[in-house]
């Protein structure tokens, strides 16, 4: 058999064909290397991009729920502070008319209490006006009667007017004020320019505190 170098020929080819099957199958390996890096670098990057994209969406989404929780909050706080301006104003408002009430109450508690001692001033104007002078002069008892009669009505009076109780006395002429004034009859004008004006006095009228508690009873000329 033929020798190369002290080696059959046979052995020599099988060698030859070992290395070039080697070379064969490291060539090919070091392409499927390379096409699954470059596989695996895209896919990478698309994992990426996809993730980005998933991520902008969810935080689109949060800021669209914030901003929809903020908008709601706004319009509870909204909602509260004008139910709680509401209250402020409903208890000043009760405040007010119960201070006005007890101050009413205190200044009006008398009322009923004037009103009896009214028909007790009206007897005694009466009594110091039924009285004539002549008589007066005739008998000093009875003149010290009416002295003390009208010592008592002007002290009555100073009562009242301590509690806030004043005398409505029309004049003549004086317009017609039917707050004050309740007309009893009418009487012709002496002067057209004194129509629907008080004529004559009756009856004295009485306020309590600036409120008409008695109008003065008095006839009106007509109109």
């Amino acid at each position: 058999m033929a020798t190369i170098g002290g080696m059959c020929v046979r052995t020599v080819i099988s060698i030859s064909r070992s290395l070039r099957q080697n070379n064969y199958q490291r060539v090919t390996w070091n392409r499927l290397q390379s096409g699954q890096y470059c596989t695996t670098n895209s896919d990478a990057k698309g994992d990426k991009s996809e993730k980005s994209e998933n991520t902008s969406d969810e935080s689109q989404k949060v800021i669209e729920n914030l901003t929809a929780e903020g908008e709601k909050l706004k319009t509870q706080a909204n909602d509260f502070k004008d139910k709680y301006m509401r209250a402020l104003a409903e208890t000043e408002n009760v405040r007010q008319r119960m201070s006005k009430q007890v101050t009413d109450t205190k200044l009006f508690g008398i009322q009923g209490f004037c009103k009896d001692l009214l028909e007790v001033a009206d007897i005694l104007q009466q009594a110091t006006q039924s009285i004539p002078e002549e008589e007066l002069k005739k008998n000093k008892h009875l003149e010290d009667l009416f002295n003390g009669l009208v010592m008592t009505e002007a002290q009555l009076q100073k009562v009242f007017l301590k509690h806030g109780l004043e005398q409505i006395i029309p004049q003549k002429g004086e317009k017609f004020d039917p707050h004050l004034h309740e007309a009893l009859f009418q009487v012709p004008a002496e002067d057209p320019k004194m129509a629907s004006s008080v004529a004559t006095l009756e009856k004295l009228g009485y306020k309590l505190h600036e409120r008409t508690l008695r109008p003065a009873l008095v006839g009106v000329f007509k109109s």
